[in-house]
């Protein structure tokens, strides 16, 4: 199953490039891969444990193989010479130059908290969220507060998947102030689209962190960080209750493929066009950290 998306850059339609594709489609889409999927990968300790490994000396050794096979951009990175990560999850979790990720410097514009790929929608229905074609969830229990999910009722939501090849910290979309951070346990399904497919409500199962946000330009909004396998942690490097500038470091994913997603009030923001036409379409939209989503809803 081929990965497609849109890059917003150039509007073409790109194949991803996948780490580790001949294993996800064997833990994906056969009986056997099902099996050990279920008894083992999803498990916490399973996670843990490769998670830990990633943060050992000997794990070093898997960078260069790592950025050849995701072509990944050295340059883009503080410290472009491999050779000077200690460990793997020291590359994984890389800070970039702040030249490589500018902030839309428009004051009511909505940046992206992460790179990755998005999809979006606005006036949500929150008994029936998407999660691919065919499958979706409540968001009653994606928040496991039934109250808190009303008060999005008609909103707008982003989800943005991570890859592995993807800088890994994400950031604050917006200045505020954050509460902390409510971790909600759960298991640890990969989320590439091929998980997505197979696993119903999968959001709603893996481990993942809500942050109420509240934001200057557009009000309350709900931040959530969503684990999936291989991501031994999911650090916050934010302080609680203060207030924090647009684009500044909320955390970051230690090695695996992660999810974001960003929820908004009813009336709040209007997104922009072209991210909801490729929602629309079926195609995720490629973009940075930093980019413009969209603007203050007037």
């Amino acid at each position: 199953m081929a990965i497609y998306y849109i890059d917003r850059k150039t509007g073409e339609t790109r194949e991803e490039i996948v780490a580790g594709d001949q294993f996800l489609q064997w833990l994906y889409r056969t009986g056997s891969g099902s099996f050990f999927l279920e008894t083992l990968i999803k498990r916490k300790f399973f996670s843990a444990l490769y998670g830990k490994y990633q943060d050992t000396g000997q794990s070093r050794k898997k960078i260069k193989g790592f950025v050849q096979s995701l072509a990944i951009d050295l340059s883009e990175a503080k410290i472009e010479d491999i050779g000077k990560y200690s460990t793997f999850n020291e590359f994984f979790t890389r800070e970039l130059k702040p030249s490589r990720r500018p902030l839309c410097n428009q004051p009511e514009a909505l940046i992206s908290p992460a790179d990755g790929r998005v999809f979006a929608w606005e006036n949500i229905d929150i008994d029936l969220m998407v999660q691919v074609k065919g499958l979706a969830y409540t968001l009653a229990d994606l928040l496991q507060d039934q109250a808190l999910a009303l008060a999005y009722s008609g909103g707008t939501c982003l989800v943005i998947r991570l890859c592995p090849a993807d800088y890994h910290r994400f950031h604050f979309p917006d200045s505020g102030v954050p509460g902390p951070p409510q971790q909600i346990k759960g298991s640890y399904y990969s989320v590439n689209p091929l998980a997505l497919h197979k696993i119903i409500r999968l959001y709603c199962r893996n481990k993942r962190e809500l942050t109420v946000f509240r934001s200057d330009h557009f009000g309350d909004m709900l931040l959530l960080e969503v684990g999936a396998t291989c991501v031994g942690s999911i650090i916050q490097t934010y302080s609680a209750n203060q207030h924090v500038a647009k684009g500044s470091e909320k955390g970051y994913f230690k090695f695996g493929g992660s999810t974001v997603i960003v929820l908004f009030k009813k009336d709040r923001v209007k997104l922009d066009e072209d991210i909801l036409d490729h929602t629309v379409s079926g195609f995720e939209t490629k973009i940075l950290m930093g980019e413009r989503l969209g603007v203050k809803l007037k």
